[in-house]
């Protein structure tokens, strides 16, 4: 069985937010549904969209747990973002949280260092 998943995320100005999301995910995206959709293929058979949708701006919460933790985040902060937040659980377990202009929250998880 296959599953494909696509996680949305409302965004107030599409333009910003394409400029954003190409800086966390490190490429431009795969590719553009419509005129106020773009869409990344961020694993096979799993993908991040960003739509504008103003009034839903704002409230998205993705963690998305990958195993470059450290290789990932240091290349994100090389193209100029930093995490909003930093923790690490008592498990030893890892997690960076990004916010967009808007406020949504894309977390990167990884194992113990």
């Amino acid at each position: 069985m296959t599953v494909d998943l696509f996680a949305g995320i409302a965004v107030s100005d599409f333009a910003t937010a394409l400029t954003w999301y190409e800086k966390l995910l490190g490429a431009p995206p795969a590719f553009f549904p419509n005129d106020v959709e773009a869409v990344w293929e961020i694993a096979e058979h799993r993908y991040l969209y960003v739509e504008l949708l103003p009034e839903r701006a704002g409230h998205a919460m993705h963690t998305v747990f990958v195993d470059d933790f450290d290789e990932r985040t240091a290349a994100i902060a090389a193209r100029g973002l930093t995490p909003a937040k930093e923790e690490t659980y008592d498990n030893g377990v890892r997690k960076a949280t990004y916010a967009d202009p808007d406020g949504n929250e894309i977390g990167l998880g990884g194992g113990p260092a």
